[in-house]
């Protein structure tokens, strides 16, 4: 019998544990005070909020099946990156996902993904945040490619089951109207030692409500609004801000600008170009960036074997998302045809051999059961997930690029 190399050996223990479902860590986030102040909404008790100190901030997000390093000042080389969780020897040990894919990453993502992406090329986090985040963008891959980083196009979908409260600002500021000209927002960046926000005088603002989806490609300047949101992106954590000002909070120039190349920091012409003007001052830009939710399957047919599951994040190659719903009592055979990671945000029951269960309150460093991450062959072959409560079992699924099953382009 061959055996694996030793370095792999706590991969496959892993991988085999769970008979090709991983059970995650969860992954928690802070981020600087000046960005934001956390909404409370993670199921973190609030004495954990700042676990991490005032300094760095408070926990304002929980990154999920993620292999990408969180860019924050003072962050530890494993902030953002998910632990895969096996039991070896009577004791609870754990492996990066990162590591996982790096030694075996035909087992766990498949060889076509290995191939073409070369790993795990998209996570998910849920960003919560009590009030707006300043207007930024995420660069372009054109604008980042020569500096060894990637692009950040995202999706943002708000879990009913999360947004019971929807903060102190549900709106987002999307885009530029028509008119703007690269002069004035040159005119508002000449200002920013004097604070303010009037560069939202050339954005619209887009009542976000719980149950929806958005669409924000690379490029499109935008201010997210208070509800907690379920955000499929690209394996990527760079921006731009264009505003100095949000809700009382000053944001230095050079945290603002930290993936600006040096010798551009100041260069406003080549700020303002970091701007896609197309997309950014599209006039229909709601028809072109809402998403409709489109059935995985016939509802009819779905219903009779227990369960609903829809698109909630398509039309983009980076990434895609989906919601399941299992009826209570009832149990279902889930097939994909690609690996996913998984977070449940409603209900109990059993996802393979896995317990699982959406819960109440989490302490910093508890592990949980509201977190998965489906295999390639194992989601192929089905996961049985089982609804053993009262109330719908629902799960969110991200899956990475290339997704052959997510529908090509947005529904109008």
């Amino acid at each position: 019998m061959k055996r694996s190399p030793p370095k792999e050996d706590p991969a496959r223990r892993a991988l085999e544990y769970g008979d090709g479902i991983l059970w995650l860590a969860p992954t928690w986030v802070p981020r600087p005070p000046s960005i934001g102040e956390p909404g409370g909404r993670l199921k973190l008790d609030r004495r954990d909020l700042y676990a991490l100190g005032m300094k760095r901030g408070g926990i304002c997000e929980r990154w999920i099946a993620s292999t990408v390093r969180a860019d924050n000042p003072g962050a530890p080389e494993d902030e953002g990156l998910s632990y895969v969780v096996f039991e070896s020897g009577g004791e609870l040990k754990k492996i990066l996902l990162k590591e996982m894919i790096e030694l075996i990453g035909d087992d766990v993502l498949g060889k076509r993904a290995m191939r073409k992406y070369g790993g795990l090329k998209s996570f998910t986090k849920f960003f919560d945040y009590a009030g707006p985040l300043p207007f930024h963008l995420h660069q372009k891959d054109e604008h980042l490619r020569k500096y060894g980083k990637e692009s950040k196009p995202e999706a943002y979908y708000f879990p009913p089951q999360l947004n019971s409260y929807e903060g102190r600002f549900p709106y987002t500021f999307f885009g530029l109207h028509p008119s703007t000209t690269k002069e004035e927002i040159i005119e508002c960046l000449k200002k920013w030692d004097e604070g303010g926000d009037s560069i939202l005088d050339f954005s619209k603002a887009y009542r976000i409500r719980p149950g929806t989806s958005w669409l924000v490609q690379a490029g499109i300047l935008h201010a997210p609004g208070s509800l907690l949101t379920y955000e499929p992106q690209k394996a990527s954590d760079v921006f731009a801000m264009f505003q100095p000002v949000v809700e009382g909070r000053f944001i230095p120039w050079d945290l603002a600008m930290k993936d600006v190349p040096e010798e551009h920091k100041h260069d406003l012409e080549y700020i303002v170009d970091l701007i896609d003007w197309e997309l950014n001052t599209d006039p229909d830009f709601k028809k072109n960036h809402f998403i409709k939710h489109v059935p995985a399957r016939d509802p009819e047919e779905m219903k009779e074997e227990g369960y609903y599951e829809k698109w909630i994040v398509y039309g983009v190659e980076d990434f895609s998302a989906k919601e399941l719903t299992v009826y209570p009592k009832r149990s279902a055979l889930i097939r994909d045809e690609e690996a996913y990671g998984m977070i449940v945000v409603q209900g109990r029951g059993r996802i393979g051999k896995f317990e699982a269960e959406s819960p109440t309150m989490i302490r910093f460093g508890e592990l949980t059961r509201d977190e998965f991450f489906v295999t390639r062959e194992a989601a192929k072959e089905g996961v049985k997930i089982e609804n053993t409560g009262n109330e719908n079992l629902v799960i969110l699924k991200n899956f990475g690029p290339g997704n052959p099953e997510a529908p090509g382009s947005l529904r109008k």
